[in-house]
């Protein structure tokens, strides 16, 4: 593995900000205990987003490189690892297994937070990736991030 957990949040209800903590229970059932996304859409529990692709949309749009990272309404961050761009990619934080379910869709609220910032997220699936959950968990700050498995060419790829 050669990444590692950088950030965690999560939010109770939609419109608040993000809480952010230093660890976390991951489930099947709920995906990050206390969100409130992970139990109701299971195939998107999880939203992962990585530092570098995040520093890299804000470096093109020339904007305030300091603007967090929890902007995005990701649940966790991590660096040092490129994110899975495949449907059934496997990724591990810590104890817990991930599947990639699709690449997160970056909404209009992105744009509140700096202009550019959603249409600056598209390519490459800057946005990060959703994610449901095959093993659960506690995960803490500075757990080990790693592919696991990359899904084989049969398999479908996204743009990107």
């Amino acid at each position: 593995m050669s990444g590692r957990l950088v950030g965690i949040a999560w939010r109770p209800q939609r419109r608040v900000p993000m809480q952010t903590v230093d660890s976390v229970e991951i489930s099947l059932e709920a995906g990050v205990v206390g969100d409130h996304k992970g139990a109701k859409y299971k195939r998107r529990a999880v939203t992962i987003l990585a530092r570098e692709d995040w520093q890299a949309a804000l470096r093109e749009l020339g904007g305030d490189q300091s603007l967090d990272w929890t902007a995005r309404r990701a649940n966790l961050l991590v660096e040092g690892v490129r994110l899975p761009r495949a449907l059934g990619a496997t990724l591990r934080i810590g104890p817990v297994l991930l599947e990639v379910t699709y690449p997160t869709t970056p909404c209009a609220r992105m744009d509140e937070a700096l202009t550019g910032l959603r249409k600056a997220l598209h390519p490459e699936w800057r946005g990060g990736v959703t994610c449901k959950v095959l093993e659960g968990g506690r995960i803490t700050i500075g757990d080990a991030v790693g592919i696991v498995q990359s899904p084989p060419e049969r398999w479908i790829k996204l743009p990107g």
